[in-house]
């Protein structure tokens, strides 16, 4: 069965593509490479958002990967507007997957995106594999294979987070939340 392990990003600065880490961001950072240390991860694939690749840099130095980078790991734009009520919003895409605002994606575009990524990777030989997104994209990755997840579920979710999808080419799947 293949293992791949969805990583929300680390304590960032900021939402923009080029926001560094906070200091307590870099400490969570050495923090999931010890922890994926002993999960014999043999493939890296990252959101080219500094902030993802910040996330996974120390595991990848420590394992000697590369990082790969794909577009389609990038956080889900929900609207390209300044949106007052954006929370609820964002809950009403989590409920209506086809709402999109405007000069931003539906929550089924984006969750498809990076569903696409998650199919190549199915074909890939790596059998660990991490993969470093961003919360509203993962949120949709988890609602992909487990529909009963929702806005509630984003809201939940922290700074890292961890997830392991345990699945296979049968439908075999099985999603655990792993960090603590």
């Amino acid at each position: 069965m293949k293992r791949i392990y969805l990583i929300r990003h680390c304590k960032a600065e900021g939402q923009e593509p080029d926001a560094q880490l906070t200091s307590e961001g870099q400490l969570q950072a050495d923090q999931l490479a010890e922890y994926f240390n002993g999960k014999q991860i043999d493939y890296i694939i990252s959101s080219p958002y500094e902030r993802a690749i910040s996330t996974i840099r120390p595991l990848a130095e420590t394992l000697n990967l590369t990082i790969h980078k794909d577009n389609r790991l990038c956080e889900r734009v929900l609207s390209a507007d300044k949106i007052d009520d954006w929370m609820v919003k964002l809950k009403e895409s989590f409920e209506e997957l086809d709402m999109k605002l405007a000069g931003g994606e539906s929550s089924r575009e984006a969750m498809m995106r990076g569903i696409s990524v998650i199919e190549e990777l199915l074909d890939r030989r790596e059998m660990n594999i991490a993969v470093v997104t961003h919360g509203n994209l993962l949120s949709l990755l988890l609602k992909y294979y487990d529909h009963e997840i929702g806005f509630n579920d984003w809201r939940k979710l922290s700074n890292p987070d961890v997830f392991e999808l345990a699945l296979n080419r049968k439908v075999e799947r099985r999603i655990t939340r792993i960090w603590k």
